[in-house]
């Protein structure tokens, strides 16, 4: 069983407890820290965004139809949909001549309340341009434009079905993941994720070691190192378009910059490269909480990056309060993760 990473507290008493799994690894694969079961072929859904964008830098295709970093930083995103988000995903494909409907991400509602609010009192229907993903989708018809342009084909018609697992764009986003992770992904267990793309379940080491790569380009070709670094500035320089609003990723980027890149994915999984350091990190809680995911991360970055950083804290001591305002309780990293990082 993995050890409890994070505590919930009402009062003085420990309410609720969230189990998981944290790897640290350096990018020549030595694990710099290691709790739980980091062995263990875990989904890390959209925590690897990154890693899926590599192929929009490295093909070519960013510099083709002339992306901006706040272009580059959606594609690696899973963002609230604001109106912002909205109209960078709507410009690429513009930049493409196509719409949103060459998106196979499916319509997902806004994940920020008030703009949901202000759609549904305008009368306003959702799109794929709203789905969390629509960046990241974006960039995948970016490549299959490019590569539709290089053999003479339709564009429109060469990327529809880029979702597909055999679709040339999926293969070269499989072998990115692949290559930055040293797994063979068409060996690993598969499903569909949330926007009906592939999704592989790896070791968390493996992970942490794709994130120690893409901080520092080691273990990488010229091409995937170029493209991470390119990707992690963009992000750095628009970190509002990775999340949004009030988002933990879309925060912490922009106080630590190009010190830090940090990806939440679904069922509570974090990966973050810390490029100074030559760190990759990927986490797992067992129960799949997002808060919880967040409050064990937070304190990661707080030690490796020796960070007296309140907003940090915030979240790996997050308040807990009530309807009425009250402070009820707070969560905080469990004994076993402060112990492994006070000697991290």
């Amino acid at each position: 069983m993995n050890p409890v990473l994070i505590e919930v507290m009402r009062g003085s008493a420990v309410e609720s407890q969230h189990a998981g799994a944290l790897a640290i690894v350096d990018s020549s694969g030595a694990v710099h820290t290691a709790l739980g079961d980091i062995e263990r072929p875990i989904f890390p859904r959209s925590a690897v965004k990154l890693l899926q964008a590599l192929p929009l830098v490295a093909s070519g295709a960013a510099d083709a139809f002339e992306l901006t970093d706040a272009e580059l930083s959606l594609a690696c995103a899973s963002h609230s949909g604001e109106p912002e988000h909205v109209a960078t995903a709507a410009g690429v494909l513009a930049k493409l001549g196509l719409t949103a409907d060459a998106l196979e991400c499916g319509t997902q509602w806004p994940g920020r309340e008030p703009v949901l609010r202000c759609m549904l009192a305008r009368g306003e229907v959702a799109s794929a341009l709203h789905n969390n993903c629509s960046g990241k989708h974006s960039g995948f018809v970016c490549v299959a434009c490019l590569m539709a342009r290089n053999g003479g084909a339709d564009a429109a018609a060469f990327a529809r079905g880029y979702i597909a697992a055999e679709h040339p764009v999926m293969r070269e986003v499989s072998g990115a993941l692949s290559a930055a992770t040293g797994i063979d992904v068409e060996q690993a267990p598969r499903g569909i994720d949330g926007c009906s793309i592939p999704t592989f379940a790896l070791p968390l080491r493996s992970l942490a070691l794709a994130f120690a790569r893409c901080g520092t380009g080691q273990g990488l070709s010229d091409g995937n190192a170029r493209a991470a670094r390119r990707l992690r500035q963009a992000v750095a320089a628009a970190p509002f378009m990775v999340g949004g609003t009030d988002r933990f990723d879309t925060l912490v980027m922009q106080a630590l910059g190009e010190r830090l890149f940090c990806k939440i994915g679904a069922e509570g999984v974090y990966c973050a490269a810390l490029p100074e350091l030559g760190l990759g990190v990927a986490l797992k809680i067992d129960d799949g909480a997002v808060r919880a995911a967040e409050a064990a991360f937070a304190a990661v970055a707080q030690a490796l990056l020796k960070a007296e950083s309140e907003l940090l804290r915030s979240y790996s001591h997050l308040q807990l309060r009530n309807w009425r305002g009250l402070d009820v309780g707070a969560l905080r990293p469990a004994p076993a993760l402060t112990g492994v990082l006070r000697a991290a």
